[in-house]
């Protein structure tokens, strides 16, 4: 079975503790500390493979662990460090924190190795603690916890174009006939449920991959049927042709549909439901007599700049310059695929909270200024020139409290503050 989503839990090790010990040697009678240090624990990594199409393993295995380090020895020795847990995916699979949604890492496009939960730091024999006045320490430093969350995989299929409309409109007969895959036919409601993809191949024109997405009905945004997980695969797509039966072979008609689809794109979606879209008017071979089916559709949706295509996708007719099209409306379209931006930061998450920071006005520069390591490693994670980096941010300086210590300071809207080299303007 195709399996696109799972849940699982996942966990770092934690870091070896350092040892306490004395050198014990013949004639060394007041021997110092030569206690070891602990290892470090195993990171949680997560890698792409290749040869992996579905999430179907983590139905198996839901509870991954990297391995503890060891605890430092006698004799300075160090202890070993833990074993690295990697975890392999396939490449699309979206990593959310489970309780929040929030998008963690998204394995596309560069994105083949993420080391998503580092392991715990070994910690300090009591050598290290050795001071001209305290030179037998019999204390060590515990190795750093482990690190632990429950994460949602959500597999989203990598394609160019995704093929959306009712069951039994055709899609399955229309990506056999374009493209190299062969996905299972059969006439009844449903009949496709994986997600497949073909890659389609034009002379003098850039290929593009094609994904079949299954039949979408009324309310699949509300998770009726099974809508949500069909419309995920949509996400990455940059354009859709939308099938729709013209021949209203199951009494249905083509218009309403349409606009049925479309509304169910905009619930689930909005950014998806403005991407560019063609409809293909299917089953031009079944229409009989004076029929005006097509020239409704072209009617209603050209004027609003939906090309309409009326095609046959058992005979092939009009499928050549549909699949022309899209390749020229790829070509203006960005080739940088989808990828979903990060929205929640491990290291953040686990960071110390009670790590300081200070927050001043320079009067030389006429500027508020904040600093200290929590601020400095927070800037690091986050890319300030997205939407969602910057709505991170505000949240970031409103829940840490440094905002309240601004207002404090007597900042109004419009003064500057300034973060290691960042500075922008206050405004509540």
């Amino acid at each position: 079975m195709f399996a696109d989503r799972a849940k699982i839990y996942v966990k770092s090790g934690k870091g070896g503790d350092g040892h306490v010990s004395f050198r014990r040697e013949k004639y060394v009678p007041n021997g110092g500390p030569d206690g070891g240090d602990g290892g470090h624990g195993g990171n949680v990594i997560f890698e792409v493979d290749e040869g992996l199409n579905t999430l179907t393993d983590f139905r198996h295995i839901r509870k991954y662990a990297a391995q503890n380090g060891e605890t430092g020895g006698k004799k300075n020795c160090r202890g070993k460090n833990g074993q690295d847990m990697v975890i392999k995916v396939p490449a699309g699979t979206v990593i959310k924190e489970a309780e929040t949604g929030k998008v963690i890492a998204d394995m596309s496009g560069e994105n083949k190795r993420v080391v998503l939960l580092k392991g715990g730091r070994g910690g300090n024999g009591n050598q290290h603690y050795a001071t001209s006045t305290m030179q037998a320490p019999k204390y060590a430093q515990p190795g750093q916890p482990s690190k632990e969350l429950e994460l949602l995989l959500e597999l989203k299929v990598i394609a160019d174009v995704g093929l959306v409309g009712f069951p039994n409109v055709g899609k399955s007969t229309f990506l056999s006939r374009v493209t190299n895959a062969r996905p299972k036919i059969a006439n009844y409601h449903f009949t496709t449920l994986n997600p497949n993809l073909g890659v389609v191949d034009l002379e003098d024109a850039k290929g593009f991959v094609i994904a079949d997405i299954p039949g979408l009905i009324e309310g699949a945004s509300e998770g009726v049927g099974l809508g949500h997980e069909f419309l995920r695969h949509i996400e990455r797509t940059k354009v859709m042709i939308h099938i729709v039966d013209a021949a209203s072979t199951e009494g249905r008609d083509p218009v309403s549909d349409i606009y049925a689809i479309n509304k169910e794109l905009e619930i689930y979606n909005p950014e998806i439901a403005r991407r560019p879209q063609v409809i293909a008017a299917n089953k031009i071979d079944m229409i009989y007599g004076e029929d005006t089916a097509v020239d409704r559709i072209q009617t209603e949706f050209e004027p609003k700049g939906i090309k309409v295509f009326p095609i046959s996708a058992i005979s092939g007719e009009g499928v050549r310059a549909l699949l022309y099209y899209v390749s020229s409306l790829l070509d203006t379209l960005d080739d940088a695929p989808v990828i979903f931006e990060q929205e929640y930061f491990p290291d953040l998450a686990f960071a110390d909270t009670t790590e300081p920071f200070a927050v001043s006005f320079d009067e030389e520069a006429g500027e508020y200024v904040v600093e200290g390591p929590r601020i400095e490693k927070m800037l690091g994670y986050t890319n300030l020139e997205s939407e969602k980096g910057f709505i991170f941010f505000q949240n970031f300086l409103k829940d840490t409290g440094i905002l309240e210590q601004l207002e404090a300071l007597g900042i109004e809207e419009g003064d500057t503050v300034r973060m290691y080299g960042l500075s922008f303007d206050y405004y509540k």
